[in-house]
């Protein structure tokens, strides 16, 4: 289709019969509740009114946003409460759920995961709705999830497992088991809003950690059907939440020096802006998924059928949003005008339309100001020299912003060094590597790259050259997080500690050791202990 401003403004529903049945609006979710000390408690005061992406087309051609529910925004005296009650949950380490042993924890996590699974229904609709996410997206994210916290359990056993032994070194009798960290703040991202807030939360909570749980703005909602199976799982102040603007209730949350772990996904303007809040800054740690403007390299022997298709997907897998994206092309000149014109032609493949839509490619963004800044870019670009290289690219219905193909950009254009995040394709040309090399070395991010090339010694000697300067090499294939397994980290300002199912368990507690001079006395005491389970962390009982 010819695309326009009109032929998107046509693939929004005129009203709601227009929408599947199994799709359409869910009732208004009003919410009033939040997770305080073990119970949900109404708030009287301001709220936030959710629109989704998704709005009505009207008769007269313009679109009209549709309210999808509200939720608290709660004040600074009511968020220093929910800390309070984390921090006599934890107990300075002697609460019960820091001291219980570690398959308890991982009973109530299963348990909570039984009771979210029954939600899946609710959970990836409000997903839809308040996002814009695709219905396949929004299904696979909760089943993504849902698999993420079995794997962190499996990944706890194993590693509880390989601690119930004792260790004896140099006469000295020792036991090393990980133990919790204290009060966790957890701020999640609005892209991944349920997976990578619970990539957090999950190892976090099951290493004996409290929480302190704040929603991402877009994606709130969503949360909502979860708060009673957190009051149901877990112990009486474990996991609290607070709704509200950030910049009115998390600085309190941090000057106050009562969190001990500030786990945040978003950008680094922001984390650098909280570290510095905190009057400890030795004692907080930081686990932080932060910006990232990954950089593709694509040499001249490259498999252009490989490439183009990893760079669609990588450059625009739910509309460019994601932090692991492709969000700047190096193409070498021989092949740039070849690469741009196929590419070009991939991209105008692509389905713009609702997130109910079958095999839908590009949906409303969430964030209102995002295709004015979107806007801004390309106009940037093209008064630099750029130019839109594919039919309809930029184009924007309200929220609904098909993806822009721009080349050739150079240094000194917004998108040269800004993160877009969303459905713009910035291409540069190269003449030699070293200039895509050096780019990547003044970059104040370093979380991954691609390289698409087919001689191995030139592979090999990026590879060598790029390993340290960010956290992952991708070869001819598109940057992304998975397999979960696998670290995900970043350097520069691209991340702090490392996520991944085992990493994460890790990055949530610390390594803890009880020891004793081998004598026959102390010999009897562990034995006693042990053998009468007096102790939920001196133990060699093995879960299976």
């Amino acid at each position: 289709m010819s695309v326009t401003t009109e032929s998107l403004t046509q693939l929004f529903p005129p009203d709601e019969a227009a929408i599947p049945e199994a799709w359409r609006r869910p009732t208004p979710l009003h919410q009033r509740q939040y997770l305080l000390d073990g119970e949900l408690r109404e708030w009287n005061g301001p709220t936030q009114e959710v629109l989704s992406p998704i709005q009505l087309r009207q008769p007269d051609g313009t679109l009209q946003p549709v309210v999808i529910g509200s939720y608290p925004l709660l004040d600074e005296a009511e968020s220093l409460k929910a800390l309070d009650a984390a921090v006599r949950a934890y107990d300075h380490g002697r609460g019960e759920w820091p001291t219980m042993s570690v398959a308890a924890r991982i009973a109530a996590v299963e348990k909570f995961t039984r009771l979210i699974v029954a939600q899946k229904k609710e959970i990836v609709q409000l997903l839809l709705w308040e996002i814009g996410k695709s219905a396949a997206d929004s299904e696979k994210e909760f089943d993504r999830t849902v698999d993420y916290i079995r794997n962190t359990i499996d990944a706890l056993k194993d590693l509880d497992r390989d601690s119930s032994r004792f260790t004896i070194e140099e006469g000295i009798i020792g036991q090393i088991r990980r133990s919790p960290l204290g009060v966790v703040l957890c701020m999640g991202p609005f892209n991944y809003p349920l997976n990578e807030t619970f990539c957090m939360l999950i190892p976090a909570l099951i290493m004996g950690n409290t929480v302190l749980f704040k929603p991402p703005k877009h994606g709130a909602l969503l949360h909502f059907p979860l708060l009673q199976a957190f009051t149901e799982a877990f112990p009486k102040g474990v996991v609290n939440t607070v709704y509200g603007r950030g910049n009115t209730i998390v600085p309190a949350l941090m000057s106050s020096g009562k969190i001990d772990v500030l786990g945040l996904i978003g950008s680094s303007r922001v984390a650098d802006s909280l570290k510095k809040l905190h009057p400890k800054s030795n004692r907080l740690r930081a686990i932080l998924g932060l910006d990232a403007k990954n950089v593709a390299i694509v040499m001249p022997d490259a498999d252009l059928d490989v490439a183009v298709k990893e760079s669609v997907l990588g450059a625009l897998s739910f509309n460019g949003q994601r932090c692991t994206a492709l969000k700047l092309f190096f193409v070498h000149e021989t092949i740039a005008e070849e690469f741009v014109q196929r590419l070009g032609d991939e991209i105008n493949k692509l389905k713009p339309g609702m997130p109910w839509d079958e095999k839908v490619n590009i949906t409303p963004l969430p964030e209102p100001q995002k295709p004015g800044y979107l806007a801004e870019c390309l106009a940037d670009a093209q008064a630099k020299g750029a130019r839109i290289m594919n039919e309809g690219g930029g184009t924007a219905a309200g929220p609904l912003v098909y993806p822009a193909l721009v080349y050739p950009v150079q240094e000194g254009m917004k998108m040269w060094r800004e993160e877009q995040f969303g459905p713009i394709v910035p291409v540069a040309s190269f003449s030699h590597v070293d200039e895509a090399i050096q780019y990547i070395i003044d970059s104040d991010h370093g979380q991954q790259v691609s390289i698409f090339g087919s001689k191995s010694q030139e592979v090999a000697h990026l590879v060598d050259q790029l390993v340290n300067q960010v956290s992952r090499v991708n070869i001819n294939a598109q940057c992304q997080r998975g397999p979960d397994t696998f670290p995900f980290t970043g350097r520069k300002d691209s991340a702090e500690g490392t996520l991944s199912v085992n990493d994460a368990l890790r990055s949530f507690s610390i390594r803890t050791v009880v020891a004793t001079k081998q004598t026959e006395a102390n010999k009897q005491i562990l034995n006693e202990i042990v053998d009468g389970q007096e102790s939920s962390f001196l133990s060699t009982r093995f879960i299976l």
